[in-house]
């Protein structure tokens, strides 16, 4: 495959893990495992860094995978305070109209946003999805709207959402790349997703409407965390897997698979790729930072931070080979300003450069004026 033709670039790599803009591009990797099917992602969760993919940037149909959108719009409004769990939710008749996989809401029943979570995310259920974009939007057509302007955000430059649900639509379509980067950006800025992306098996209506799970992986892969599975005649099959080990969490996208089980066959060898492969390093565990002395300001010292994400993805075998430098002034003249610069550190690989991180001071600090220096002078003459 493409990807595992492409020469080691240790420097390339490290350098796009820290990158600011996550997920922005790939980095060759180790050899990786073979996979069967015609489009892969895999993403690291926290840096954004694609370390494996196959095809990534084909245009394909998603399947019930679209439901990662639907969910982090719906965690988005959940933690914003904008819907609660609690809500309880009409069933409209164009919810219950929806068809394939569904929990069969029946028109003008109520459900809590926290059942509907449960249809959407366990059982894949369409018309929970629909009835979730009807509250959050007032419509299907404008929860879409906003699919669309969230992709765009995200940089999903090759997705067009028509439908919350993933059933097969004209120009409803996506790849295995930007279903990475939006189901990165769920699982890193919304871990409360897990409360249900890693139930097994639930139910709905008082226990009588079992709920089980889609995502086989959720039981049976050690460390799975979600995300959502998906399944259509056009689509064939697809799932977005996640999982976490060791403080290092990865997500790993397949789309049209020929089958069900290869599906997770293959997301499971991109997993265990991942873990194999990469770790997350703290860069600055090894330096202590100290106050840095003001001249000339209204107080003696300022206290400093590194700026930006302190860990960066690196392959195992390199982890232990990093050198850190801290080159950080030993004074300022004030006035010092928050967020000023007083140093770097500096990670290096056999000589080179790798990472940069700036250090800043936490604080403002003002100057002395002479009103200051001559009460300072005042005070000591009137302390002999």
């Amino acid at each position: 495959m493409k990807s595992t033709k492409k020469a080691m670039s240790l420097l390339l790599f490290i350098a796009i893990a820290v990158s600011a803009a996550f997920g922005a591009t790939a980095f060759a990797a180790p050899p990786a495992p073979s996979v069967d099917a015609p489009s892969v992602c895999l993403i690291e969760k926290e840096t954004g860094t694609i370390i494996f993919e196959h095809n990534a940037h084909e245009k394909l149909a998603p399947a019930s995978v679209t439901k990662v959108m639907t969910m982090l719009l719906c965690m988005e409004a959940l933690d914003s305070g904008q819907i609660s769990r609690d809500d309880m939710v009409s069933i409209s008749a164009h919810a219950m109209s929806m068809g394939g996989s569904q929990v069969f809401l029946a028109e003008g029943e109520q459900y809590s946003v926290d059942d509907l979570m449960k249809g959407m995310i366990i059982a894949s259920g369409n018309d929970a999805s629909v009835a979730l974009a009807e509250h959050i939007s007032g419509s299907e057509t404008a929860f879409v709207a906003l699919m669309n302007q969230r992709a765009a955000e995200l940089g999903m430059t090759n997705t067009h959402f028509v439908n919350c649900c993933g059933l097969d639509a004209d120009g409803h379509e996506t790849t295995s790349y930007d279903i990475a980067l939006m189901s990165a950006s769920l699982v890193r800025n919304h871990p409360t997703v897990r409360d249900y992306t890693t139930i097994w098996q639930d139910s709905l209506r008082d226990g009588t409407f079992g709920l089980d799970n889609t995502n086989k992986l959720v039981r049976f892969y050690a460390g799975a965390t979600g995300l959502k599975t998906g399944s259509t005649g056009k689509a064939k099959c697809c799932i977005a897997a996640s999982a976490e080990r060791d403080g290092i969490e990865f997500v790993a996208v397949v789309m049209a698979a020929h089958n069900s089980d290869t599906r997770f066959r293959t997301a499971k060898e991109l997993l265990d790729y991942g873990f194999a492969h990469y770790t997350l390093k703290d860069t600055t565990s090894d330096v202590k930072l100290t106050p840095v002395t003001v001249l000339k300001g209204l107080q003696d010292t300022v206290d400093t931070q590194v700026v930006g994400n302190q860990r960066i993805l690196v392959e195992k075998v390199n982890a232990g080979k990093i050198e850190v430098n801290a080159d950080i002034v030993s004074d300022v003249e004030a006035p010092v300003v928050e967020g000023q610069k007083l140093g770097v550190i500096t990670l290096t690989l056999d000589g080179e450069i790798i990472a940069t991180h700036d250090v800043v001071a936490v604080e403002s600090v003002e100057r002395k004026t002479w009103t200051h220096f001559f009460n300072d002078l005042l005070e000591r003459v009137t302390m002999r």
